[in-house]
């Protein structure tokens, strides 16, 4: 198998949680930066215009949630069983509902919707303390099951992000804080974050976070 291309700009962004599956699992990948002629060269290959991009050999891959799934599949990172896949696919799929509200407001309404988003984060993060204590994940550090998947390192970013926009946001949450650590401490990501390149990477591409 060849080497993997994650075909981005320079910013964390929705390309983070794939660098954090690449990273954990010690998955070789090269990172291109096509920021610099974006809408000449990279806009007209990419499906629906926009990436990140994942090229696997000759195929390319656009879309986030279905890059995540595309190497979940291929590295072990699906769940034990079918009923546990269904669950991940759930889940990454609460992930993806809380991140759009989160995109929007950076993106569209910060300046006046951030108190409001801030109020409400408790509510939205409440779903993922109860399926995550219901797993059991402040000891395994899985949100399904005992196995890692790709919605950790998904969930793991989203939490990640919101705790920089609301750093108290996890404080009521003892399960997903617990999860949060451990994620923190494995060795993979602990080195990805003492990175300069993560360190220097802004989160959206406008500077907000």
């Amino acid at each position: 198998m060849g080497k993997y291309q994650l075909i981005y700009f320079n910013v964390k962004g929705r390309g983070e949680a794939i660098r954090l599956l690449f990273k954990d699992n010690g998955i070789a990948y090269e990172e291109i930066n096509c920021g610099e002629n974006w809408l000449k060269e990279w806009k007209p290959q990419m499906q629906f215009g926009q990436v990140p991009a994942l090229k696997d050999n000759d195929f390319l891959l656009v879309q986030t949630n279905a890059i995540l799934r595309h190497l979940g599949r291929k590295h072990g990172l699906y769940g034990n069983n079918e009923q546990e896949a269904s669950l991940i696919d759930m889940i990454n799929d609460g992930i993806e509902d809380l991140r759009v509200k989160y995109l929007t407001l950076i993106y569209k309404n910060y300046e006046n919707g951030k108190d409001i988003y801030i109020a409400e984060l408790p509510a939205q993060l409440q779903p993922f303390e109860k399926l995550l204590s219901e797993n059991g994940a402040e000891k395994t550090g899985c949100c399904v099951g005992n196995k890692r998947s790709f919605a950790d390192y998904n969930l793991f970013d989203l939490l990640d992000i919101n705790q920089v926009l609301a750093p108290k946001c996890l404080d009521d949450f003892p399960t997903l804080t617990a999860y949060y650590q451990l994620q923190l401490a494995r060795p993979g990501i602990a080195d990805h974050r003492e990175s300069e390149s993560f360190k220097q990477m802004n989160i959206n591409g406008n500077g907000k976070q």
